[in-house]
């Protein structure tokens, strides 16, 4: 019964003593104002990263979010877009479509020699074709 009784002061002492040593403030311990050095930046997507806003009118820019073969809209992990990026490009693509200025199964060919903005053959995380 005494070791009981004597369990909780032992743990109250302890908080008091934490207590006390956290609120001691001396010129010997060192004040922490940096950042971490260790954090990685946070990458941006593209688009995000110049700015660019996308038009379903600007068809050389969408062009090259749509495989030159098969008309497919690349994924996120191939094109390194951000989800609200990603969301916009294909609804802006979807829109070209409708309104006839892109073809929805081929890529037109005087946009074939556009620089890339992303490898396709080097994705994010691996894809089943």
């Amino acid at each position: 019964m005494s070791i009981l009784l004597k369990l909780p002061q032992t743990k109250r002492s302890l908080v008091n003593i934490i207590r006390c040593s956290s609120n001691i403030s001396s010129s010997d311990t060192p004040k922490f104002d940096m950042e971490n050095p260790f954090e990685k930046e946070k990458q941006k997507c593209i688009l995000c990263q110049t700015g660019v806003q996308v038009d379903y009118k600007n068809t050389k820019l969408l062009s090259q979010f749509q495989s030159s073969y098969t008309g497919r809209i690349y994924g996120r992990h191939i094109t390194r877009l951000c989800k609200q990026q990603q969301e916009i490009v294909e609804r802006e693509i979807g829109k070209a479509q409708n309104a006839g200025l892109m073809s929805s199964y081929n890529k037109d060919p005087a946009f074939l020699g556009d620089p890339k903005l992303y490898d396709v053959d080097n994705p994010i995380r691996p894809h089943r074709f």
